[in-house]
């Protein structure tokens, strides 16, 4: 059996539930939220398309529902309003991860956690510290939205499949990540030489890259999707079920993802993304990259902006 429970019912939660069974990656799927109300009517909405896919369950329920779960995925929490600070976000936040944390972890102490909930590295580090729950087992979907970005844009600029787009983002996700630019390639080719690397039989140009336009793109993506329509759901949720693929699947897969740093690159104590391999048993080794000292620089800066947040809030 594979079962998943998602906590949080709004736009984020009921659609990674949709997607996971649209996916056919679950054969459960338990959707557990404050509102009950609002849960029954996603999860009835839902499994009403069942017939179309592969077999799956689909219901909501309470935190005791969530017995048996191999992924407990935690999408609750505020969003950022108006005139509202990083921090009093945090707080918030971490105020309701605080309260969900020992009530679903009774009922699921075996489960891997995926946290989705912003800002993600922080409660990330916060269901660390207060979960119990062993450290490969909790991922913060962390950068892998903003990989996706960045290989989505990088993609279209060149016109290449995404597979052979190779490039990160890091650190946190949020203003402080960074592409490591000296290990982006499209199939073993340096991105700063494709441009001289390609030879069209069409005529085609291909630009050289304006890597500053790149990464403020990416960076800037979510505010614009919220500016436009409101909220980010479904690149989200393509993200996380494709987190979910990699540890239901068997075959470890690297991730940019956040997880507890102990000493990488002279960080210790927060959670932030690195490449990590993802596999059945969670996040449980970390791909040490070849990083300029540059790079290893604005690292270090994406975890000393963590750290200001949570030296500044209560957990």
């Amino acid at each position: 059996m594979k079962k998943i429970t998602i906590i949080g019912s709004g736009s984020v939660g009921s659609t990674i539930s949709y997607t996971l069974m649209v996916m056919g990656l679950a054969n459960e799927i338990c959707m557990i939220d404050i509102n009950s109300k609002k849960a029954f009517g996603e999860a009835l909405d839902i499994q009403q398309g069942t017939p179309f896919c592969t077999p799956c369950r689909v219901y909501s329920g309470d935190y005791s529902d969530a017995k048996d779960s191999n992924i407990v995925i935690i999408t609750s929490g505020a969003a950022r309003k108006p005139g509202m600070s990083r921090l009093d976000l945090a707080q918030i936040n971490i105020d309701i991860l605080n309260s969900i944390t020992p009530e679903i972890t009774k009922y699921a102490p075996d489960a891997i956690y995926i946290i989705v909930s912003n800002p993600v590295d922080v409660l990330t580090y916060v269901f660390c510290k207060n979960s119990g729950i062993p450290e490969e087992r909790v991922i913060g979907s962390g950068t892998i939205l903003d990989t996706a970005r960045l290989r989505a844009k990088l993609s279209k600029i060149y016109g290449i499949n995404e597979r052979n787009v190779h490039a990160y983002v890091m650190g946190e996700h949020g203003d402080s990540s960074f592409v490591p630019w000296s290990l982006a390639n499209v199939s073993n080719i340096p991105i700063a030489e494709l441009s001289t690397s390609i030879i069209s039989t069409t005529g085609k140009v291909y630009p050289d890259l304006d890597f500053e336009f790149v990464e403020n793109y990416v960076r800037n993506s979510g505010a614009r999707v919220i500016l436009d329509k409101g909220a980010t759901f479904y690149a989200v949720s393509a993200s996380v079920c494709h987190i979910c693929r990699s540890l239901m699947g068997g075959i470890d897969t690297p991730l940019t993802v956040s997880t507890m740093l102990h000493g990488e690159y002279g960080i210790d104590d927060v959670c932030l993304s690195l490449l990590n391999v993802v596999g059945r048993e969670g996040a449980t080794s970390k791909l040490l990259l070849p990083l300029t000292t540059k790079e290893t620089l604005a690292l270090q800066r994406s975890a000393e902006c963590l750290r200001d947040i949570i030296r500044n809030v209560k957990f």
